[in-house]
């Protein structure tokens, strides 16, 4: 697609200006930001209601309230981050300095999936401007309404040789990757990642992956249940369960598992009433494609509440699902959607055995007043974040790296890690010529013995 190559070749034009180096430019450019995400908060949530029939509140929360929180933190700690640190020079180096220059990639390819399709399309773009780099953004195609309105807002905002919005489908993600960004950032799922990252490795480019996972909820024994149930019900089934760090399934231990099930049938009753379908706030699924993937998974194990479906509206009623084991259907893969299998278990080290023995989660939630049994989760499971006696939560938070490790990804954003990721941490040594170190040079007599006394 020729219209790709022209684009990266302008972007790399205006790039090596230098202009967006300049940390006026780069505040200004995230106030700009800002500015218009207000302007634009009614189209934006009327994009969002109708791609994926999220309401005000979720659409504002979820999506917009998020990055506003992110430019903020941002704009108030960039001055320091992108300053030019001294570090400390080792004593074999005396007479030099050291220095760490925070440098800007270049031109960033953002690509962006369908589920958060505003807010994962502009935290990285965020993250990009503060360091520095131009960018590209592909939102997904699947949610066409708030695709449209990136791109206007895009375009609105910024020139197309700084900041551009190129929309479409499989066809154009191949001819992006094609190119040869200096960085790419993709947020999706774990198949397509592998090809994002191995379309990178042919320009050896680097990539931040953002995928996902079968994350586990772990309800113990001592566990608050009536808080458990509350914040699993919401973590699971906020966006009709198409979140990347959503409880996947869940493990209850028997001891509890009965008036835990009922607490949690409870939750999911007064959130989204005796009849989510007809809740008019209800998130649909995405399109039909994913409504069949998902609908032959209500037919696994036993449905303790949920299960109804509706083609035409897209929607699936928030399921719990017992009597299930890793051998059925829909412990397989990522569910992404809201269906909650759930596994009961007598001895955590079942538990344990049983993550272990599947790819890294992106995420993690353990339930339970034991924070020693805490801690010994924490040490003995890989994932990529998660919470304590929550869901969610963790990724909101500017203070805490946001991201994958293994399977479910590699590299990590939120707040000061943006500015990491889309930045390259130049190191720079200054000498000084005011003497000399003559031991370093081969041809020195007894060079290599007082070497050897030296650093030993």
């Amino acid at each position: 697609m020729s219209n790709v190559t022209s684009t990266l070749s302008m972007q790399k034009a205006y790039f090596a200006t230098g202009a967006t180096k300049d940390i006026s430019f780069r505040k200004q450019a995230l106030t700009n930001v800002r500015k218009a995400i207000q302007k634009n908060e009614k189209k934006i949530i009327d994009a969002l209601h109708h791609d994926l029939n999220k309401s005000e509140a979720e659409a504002f929360s979820t999506e917009i309230g998020i990055l506003y929180s992110e430019i903020d933190f941002i704009l108030k700690h960039i001055d320091e981050w992108a300053k030019k640190k001294k570090v400390k020079t080792a004593v074999t180096h005396v007479g030099s300095s050291s220095y760490i220059y925070p440098q800007p990639y270049g031109v960033a390819l953002i690509i962006s999936p369908w589920n958060y399709p505003f807010q994962l399309a502009i935290a990285p773009l965020i993250g990009a401007i503060a360091a520095g780099n131009c960018a590209v953004i592909k939102p997904s195609e699947l949610t066409p309404e708030t695709s449209a309105t990136v791109k206007q807002l895009i375009s609105e905002t910024f020139d197309e040789d700084y900041i551009t919005v190129i929309e479409g489908a499989v066809e154009t993600n191949q001819a992006l990757l094609a190119e040869n960004f200096d960085y790419i950032f993709f947020t999706g799922s774990v198949p397509v990642g592998k090809i994002v990252m191995e379309a990178a490795a042919k320009h050896l480019t680097p990539v931040t992956l953002e995928l996902g996972g079968k994350s586990p909820a772990i309800v113990d024994k001592d566990a608050n249940l009536e808080l458990a149930a509350k914040r699993i019900a919401w973590g699971k089934f906020t966006n009709a369960g198409q979140t990347c760090v959503a409880p996947d399934y869940l493990y209850v231990h028997s001891d509890i598992k009965a008036s835990f099930l009922s607490a949690l049938k409870q939750e999911v009753q007064t959130m989204y009433g005796e009849h989510p379908i007809e809740n008019k706030d209800f998130v649909k699924i995405v399109n039909e494609k994913h409504f069949d993937r998902l609908s032959p998974f209500l037919s696994n194990g036993d449905t303790k509440s949920g299960g109804k479906l509706d083609r035409q509206l897209l929607k699936i009623e928030p399921t719990l699902l017992t009597n299930i084991s890793w051998n059925d259907p829909v412990m397989e893969g990522e569910i992404f959607g809201p269906i909650l299998p759930i596994l009961e278990y007598q001895d955590i080290e079942e538990v344990i055995t049983g993550i272990q023995n599947h790819p890294n989660p992106l995420a993690f939630y353990f339930f339970s007043e034991n924070d020693h049994l805490a801690e010994k989760m924490i040490e003995e499971l890989s994932f990529g974040g998660g919470c304590i006696n929550d869901t969610l939560y963790h990724l909101a938070s500017p203070y805490l790296p946001f991201g994958g490790v293994g399977n479910s990804g590699m590299g990590a954003y939120h707040g000061k890690d943006s500015f990491l990721t889309f930045s390259h941490q130049e190191s720079v040594l200054k000498q000084t010529t005011k003497f000399d170190i003559p031991i370093r040079y081969p041809h020195v007599k007894n060079a290599l013995k007082l070497m050897k006394r030296f650093l030993k």
